[in-house]
């Protein structure tokens, strides 16, 4: 399908998984790991506030700058490294196609 791209999500174990996403629906790249019932708490529900769907970005084009509840969350990781991102701020569009995260541990 023409407005699907796929993302790639590493497991604890080292195993990755493809998931196909729709670009027209304005998902999150939590909401399409949650639809994939993957382990993503997400206690917030995507408001950029707990900081539980905290990816690593292994693999990607050019994403877009944090904003600024973003950023303010990454920081307080104790985990967080460089390519952190909480994958509910991350919204699903062709620039998207081949993501590779990595699923964070809660702290």
């Amino acid at each position: 399908m023409e407005d699907m791209i796929n993302i790639h999500v590493e497991l604890e174990d080292g195993s990755r998984v493809t998931l196909e996403a729709p670009t027209d629906m304005g998902l999150s790249v939590m909401e399409v790991m949650k639809a994939n019932e993957l382990d993503v708490p997400a206690i917030c529900g995507g408001m950029a506030i707990c900081a539980t769907c905290h990816v690593e970005v292994l693999e990607s084009g050019e994403l877009p700058e944090p904003g600024d509840d973003e950023a303010y969350m990454l920081e307080t990781l104790p985990h967080a490294t460089a390519t952190s991102r909480l994958s509910c701020q991350l919204r699903v569009n062709p620039e998207l196609d081949g993501l590779v995260v990595k699923l964070m541990p809660e702290a």
